[in-house]
């Protein structure tokens, strides 16, 4: 059974309700014909040009973080450290730009493929991370700008996380505005990257 993909409208919101929103959803990957789902257990928001850690901090726009002016809905993938990709979810309006990061996954189908493509064994890391979800997925830059509605990526899953089981800590892994409480995760998830 293929699971649904969530509407648009999902993601044409407030960008912290969808990064907790997307708690529990599944990220679908069928990328090289290979079909990979896991759970989503770890979010963090970008909230807009005045958020100072977000790409587009005062409006700034570039060709690389382009597609955070899109619809909402898009994925927005850039490389990081001249060695990950990340993947991000595009929020709120056409032309605010605001994204939600996938910081952790729990594995659930396709596992023998995402050991492959992580040259490991250990289920416990597989997608604990930004960088490592991507890797397990085969997400990479041909996917900047790919509509999360339809193949080969996307978001679905009826399954919502209830409230209080919604963690809420500070980001990880960046500079400035680290301390804003905008990294959301499910209470006690193994699989989550790293508690606050």
């Amino acid at each position: 059974m293929t699971p649904r993909p969530l509407p648009l409208r999902f993601y044409a919101r407030d960008t912290v309700e969808v990064a907790k929103a997307l708690l529990g959803r599944l990220l679908v990957s069928t990328v090289g014909g290979r079909r990979c789902v896991a759970r989503i257990v770890e979010t963090e928001a970008y909230v807009g040009p005045h958020d100072p850690a977000c790409h587009a901090a005062d409006w700034r726009r570039t060709p690389r973080n382009e597609v955070l002016y899109g619809e909402p809905g898009l994925a927005y993938v850039y490389f990081t450290y001249g060695m990950h990709w990340c993947a991000n979810v595009v929020t709120e309006r056409e032309g605010f730009p605001a994204a939600v990061l996938l910081r952790a996954l729990e594995p659930l189908e396709g596992l023998a493929t995402m050991r492959r493509r992580r040259r490991m064994t250990a289920a416990a890391a597989l997608a604990a991370g930004p960088a490592r979800l991507t890797q397990a997925l085969g997400i990479d830059r041909r996917l900047n700008g790919h509509r999360l509605t339809e193949p080969p990526l996307w978001i679905a899953g009826e399954r919502r996380v209830a409230p209080e089981r919604v963690v809420a800590g500070p980001r990880i892994g960046i500079r400035v505005a680290a301390d804003w409480k905008l990294r959301f995760y499910i209470r006690d998830n193994p699989w989550v990257s790293r508690r606050s």
